[in-house]
């Protein structure tokens, strides 16, 4: 496995560090937050260390994302809540505090106090066409 020494994420999946693990394969470990949002909150990780999410290899990142919906599955079935919100932050700016990357499972209830804020803005002219084409020229 890759791992780097600093990384505490690294440092769970090889034992040093304790987690509330709650399933485990080859290739990835899910472990209880230790600063959650709700109850039930869920770190999705991959054992190997990537630090982001558009770095890892297409077969890793499958392993890591086909556990998300059973996952997710047993968060409900166990708290009781009805929603979740799946978030992965990639990068210091977009709220990445470990440098691992790691999929949030997050339990929602109506009046949980979570909020959500999301301005969505619209395209002027043009920008949304060139967007999607210089997207997909590098999809090629």
């Amino acid at each position: 496995m890759s791992h780097t020494a600093e990384c505490i994420f690294c440092k769970i999946v090889a034992g040093e560090i304790p987690c509330l693990k709650v399933f485990e394969d080859d290739a990835v470990l899910a472990f209880l937050d230790i600063g959650p949002l709700a109850d039930g909150h869920v770190l999705l990780i991959p054992k190997r260390h990537y630090e982001r999410l558009d770095a890892m290899p297409a077969d890793a990142a499958s392993e890591l994302m086909q556990h998300l919906p059973r996952l997710a599955a047993a968060v409900l079935a166990a708290t009781g809540a009805d929603a979740y919100n799946i978030l992965v932050n990639i990068g210091p700016v977009a709220g990445q505090l470990v440098m691992h990357v790691h999929v949030h499972i997050i339990p929602r209830a109506n009046g949980d106090g979570l909020g959500y804020r999301w301005s969505a803005k619209q395209y002027q002219g043009d920008r949304g066409k060139q967007l999607a084409g210089q997207i997909a020229s590098r999809l090629a």
